[in-house]
């Protein structure tokens, strides 16, 4: 059992930065990988980012490449989503997510992830 919990989120001007954290407790963060994902009113969830707890084989959506990073602590078992250039069109709910790490693949799907946060609101005002 691996238990998420997302903070950071906020109301951000277009243009502005927010760094979201994303802390799991339960089985070591070593295990796992993580994505993020977001969702809003109306909207399906929508893959955004995910991360191999090694640091490698990183993925992006289109949407906010070049834009946020993705990255990871593994000692204090936190990933984090650093958000530049926002836009009001990044305005929904944020989720963390971790599923069983794989050595070949790095999902994309929310589908594909066994173990949800919450989620943190981000706002982006124009």
């Amino acid at each position: 059992q691996v238990q998420l919990v997302e903070s950071g989120g906020g109301l951000v001007q277009a243009g502005g930065s927010l760094r979201l954290s994303c802390a799991a407790s339960g089985r070591t963060f070593r295990s796992y990988a993580r994505g993020w994902f977001r969702q809003a009113p109306g909207k399906e969830r929508e893959f955004v980012a995910a991360i191999r707890w090694s640091g490698g084989s990183i993925v992006y959506a289109d949407s906010v490449k070049g834009r946020f990073t993705i990255s990871g602590d593994n000692a204090k078992n936190t990933v984090y989503l650093q958000m530049a250039s926002l836009k009001p069109e990044d305005t929904a709910v944020y989720y963390c997510a971790a599923r069983p790490d794989s050595t070949s693949y790095t999902a994309r799907q929310a589908f594909e992830y066994d173990y949800w946060g919450q989620g943190t609101q981000v706002t982006v005002s124009s």
